[in-house]
């Protein structure tokens, strides 16, 4: 067969076709060596990368997830944190709310006392004037009564304890007779 195909080629020995079985064999050996040198040196250093890459995958998912657990919890700890200032502010406000109140009553309380003392100085002052006003009116009612008593009687009441007594009698059944 191989000379069939070997005259009909016209050449005289070697067949396009067919490799030579030294070609084969040193292409064997170089891909022995090719593979032998894969093995040993290529593959690892893919196998470490491949594994570095795989490594810094899986340990960013779980830097990540770290990090979503962390950030969650800190999310609870400002929740905790935004409840208690708000208890704060509501305890502050209420304080200051019964503070107000306190204050607004002892206010109160100095300006009841306040009008009280005013009240009480005006009904002073006022028995005050009335008690000067009926004393002078006595005096006043007194002088008038005496000279007109002068001019009824026809005697003069000049005497002054005799005066006195007539205008305290006067005055006297005066004031009995307007307390009826």
């Amino acid at each position: 067969m191989y000379q069939l195909l070997a005259a009909e080629g016209g050449e005289g020995g070697h067949n396009p076709i067919l490799p030579l079985w030294q070609e084969i064999v040193v292409g064997g050996i170089a891909f022995i060596v090719l593979c032998f040198v894969l093995m040993k040196f290529v593959f690892p250093r893919m196998e470490q990368t491949f594994q570095a890459r795989v490594d810094a995958i899986e340990g960013g998912i779980k830097r990540a997830e770290a990090a979503q657990a962390e950030a969650g919890q800190l999310l609870e700890q400002y929740r905790a944190q935004l409840a208690e200032a708000r208890t704060d502010a509501a305890k502050i406000r209420d304080d200051a709310r019964a503070d107000a109140e306190g204050i607004r009553q002892d206010i109160l309380a100095k300006a009841r006392e306040e009008a009280d003392r005013v009240i009480q100085a005006g009904k002073d002052q006022l028995a005050a004037e009335r008690a000067t006003i009926v004393r002078e009116l006595r005096a006043e009612v007194g002088t008038i009564a005496v000279d007109l008593a002068s001019k009824i009687v026809g005697e003069s009441l000049a005497d002054e304890a005799r005066r006195k007594g007539t205008v305290d009698r006067f005055l006297s059944s005066l004031e009995s007779t307007g307390a009826r």
